[in-house]
């Protein structure tokens, strides 16, 4: 008995190892086309203190167009939120609170949602509020981030002074009791 594989069997090993040579040769050696250029990606200014506040006008969960500029003359407290944003949530009901307290040229509250509209129907069935909700699509240049929130991490909150202007700037959200005090300037 012959140890020897057959010589069929040799040959097709030989050209096997052949065109994986010449197949490994050719892989490595083509050319590969340059890789798709991504889209740029949306530079926004993100506005700090001192900044006049950004041009923004955004709907409510009924459609209707809301330019925050239309505030000015007044202190505004813009509240960033998401309805998915347990922080959020729990800050919210003092926020009404102190929406509900202010006097007609007092500081006025306005939640700005990163959200979806039926979200946002969602919460408010559960906690009202008085105050105006405008809606926005999370983003790179969402209004929160044109508002200074370069983290994007919610809650985020911006005074505005009565000369539409920025005041102050919070990431995360308020502590008991601390609302009324952060919104005087």
């Amino acid at each position: 008995m012959s140890l020897r594989p057959p010589r069929q069997t040799v040959v097709v090993a030989a050209f096997a190892a052949l065109v994986g040579i010449g197949t490994g040769a050719w892989f490595f050696n083509r050319t590969l086309p340059a890789p798709a250029a991504l889209p740029p990606r949306a530079v926004v200014a993100a506005a700090g203190i001192g900044d006049a506040l950004p041009p923004i006008a955004l709907s409510d969960i009924d459609g209707r167009t809301i330019d925050l500029a239309s505030f000015r003359g007044r202190p505004l407290l813009i509240n960033v939120w998401a309805s998915w944003c347990g922080p959020c949530v729990e800050e919210m009901p003092a926020l009404a609170a102190f929406a509900d307290a202010q006097p007609a040229d007092g500081v006025q509250v306005v939640g700005l949602a990163l959200d979806t509209a039926d979200g946002v129907r969602d919460f408010l069935a559960r906690v009202p509020v008085g105050y105006p909700i405008v809606l926005d699509t999370p983003g790179p240049a969402d209004a929160s981030v044109r508002l200074g929130n370069a983290q994007g991490l919610l809650p985020y909150s911006v005074l505005v002074g009565a000369d539409g202007r920025i005041v102050k700037q919070k990431l995360g959200p308020f502590q008991a009791g601390e609302i009324e005090a952060w919104a005087r300037h």
